[in-house]
């Protein structure tokens, strides 16, 4: 039931909206604000269950992503995610959860679902990165849905897992490794994050090194999407704090780099700036695509 949508150019640029009330209504709230293609949270990101995808959901859902025009949709995981917890009720609860929000984003159509792996301060390290590509394993296992998942980028808080290209390319290595399964899970490039743990993403000369540093770590091929986001934190801070386009320590002509990237054409920005203002999401939209049309 996939459908393709033309557009004349490659990247595309979208936000995260709410899903909240009606699922079949975040195509309309993200078309709203000027997105191409938009992200959502398919069930409360702070805990609960999620409303049913049931067959009438999902086509109703899909139609409104073609009346819309929306070219792609991706679903972002709950937070409380902890694949390296020491309590089996949170560890063992993240494989379960995981893998039913993969199945519900297969019903919709969705391209990628991404999520955070959690933090590794339970157990220490080695322990903490066994389990977590143990639990991922037992997460992806027979999983032959629509939906790819993805890893995102952390932040590099405290104990925090995935937070360098290093450890990412391990956790991907190691899970495709047990599974035999190669080319099976992807990442989400998420700039603030990367900037806060110390991937500068200022200059065109800057991006232009994280992305090689990047391909050679992890592969570009890996890349699937990227959360757009400018940091209210300094490059290597380790807070993750996002600020809209411009006004925090990335800069716009760090974003136009990306924008501009000629390796990174196939990739599409997602917004998760700050929602202070109903013109906030339209503003850096349009940002965005003034920079593409340079």
């Amino acid at each position: 039931m996939a459908f393709f949508l033309c557009y004349n150019i490659d990247m595309l640029f979208g936000t995260h909206v709410s899903a909240a009330g009606d699922m079949a209504e975040a195509p309309a709230r993200a078309a709203e604000v000027g997105a191409e293609c938009f992200q959502f949270f398919s069930r409360p990101p702070q805990g609960g269950t999620g409303k049913p995808v049931t067959d009438e959901l999902a086509k109703r859902f899909i139609a409104n992503c073609k009346k819309y025009k929306q070219a792609e949709w991706y679903v972002h995981a709950p937070y409380y995610i902890n694949f390296a917890s020491a309590n089996n009720r949170i560890s063992y609860g993240s494989i379960s959860i995981i893998r039913e929000e993969l199945e519900r984003a297969s019903l919709l159509k969705t391209k990628y679902l991404m999520a955070h792996l959690g933090s590794a301060k339970d157990l220490g390290q080695k322990k903490a990165m066994t389990q977590t590509v143990d639990g991922l394993a037992k997460m992806l296992k027979g999983y032959k849905g629509y939906t790819q998942f993805l890893i995102e980028i952390s932040a590099g808080a405290g104990s925090v897992i995935g937070d360098t290209f290093e450890e990412v390319a391990e956790i991907i290595e190691r899970v495709e490794k047990k599974l035999r399964k190669p080319k099976l899970i992807g990442v989400c490039f998420d700039t603030a994050h990367a900037f806060a743990s110390g991937y500068d993403l200022r200059t065109k000369t800057s991006v232009n090194a994280t992305f090689k540093e990047f391909d050679k770590v992890i592969g570009l091929n890996r890349l699937k999407m990227s959360h757009c986001n400018d940091s209210k934190a300094e490059l290597g801070e380790r807070k993750d704090r996002h600020e809209n386009l411009g006004k925090g320590f990335i800069g716009l002509e760090g974003f136009k780099a990306i924008v501009k990237h000629p390796k990174l054409q196939k990739i599409n920005l997602i917004l998760e700036t700050p929602k202070k203002n109903p013109i906030d999401d339209p503003k850096n939209l349009k940002i965005l695509k003034q920079m593409r049309g340079k």
